[in-house]
């Protein structure tokens, strides 16, 4: 059996304590870590993705997101209420339509920023 060798560990205990005192003193807080970790969790998602990527381009109501994902009302309405419980999107009534639409330009930089890494790779 061939050995190989690993590049992805130190070859020898060197902890830079300086450094390690500096970050340490900047990492996030419990709270906003997991925060964050529950916001990319739900952006896992491939249906949730394609809502934002639809939503980012243009307002919507469920019926016309159901209609674009080929997907139940009910279906598109489970995935917005997780998407809004996070304030990924927020929505508006008119009359008896229910438009959704992104909630701030935080979650379109995101998604951009995003969608150029996996294009540059």
């Amino acid at each position: 059996m061939e050995e190989k060798e690993a590049f992805d560990t130190c070859a020898v205990l060197c902890i830079h304590e300086d450094v390690v005192q500096e970050l340490k003193n900047k990492l996030l807080d419990k709270n906003t870590v997991l925060s964050l970790a529950e916001t990319f969790k739900v952006l896992g998602d491939p249906t949730r993705v394609q809502i934002i990527h639809a939503l980012a381009q243009k307002e919507l109501c469920v019926c016309d997101l159901a209609a674009l994902l080929g997907m139940s009302q009910s279906a598109i309405s489970h995935q917005l209420r997780i998407l809004r419980n996070l304030r990924l999107v927020k929505y508006r009534k008119e009359g008896k339509i229910v438009y959704y639409s992104i909630d701030d330009q935080h979650i379109i930089n995101l998604f951009t920023e995003g969608l150029e890494h996996i294009k540059h790779g």
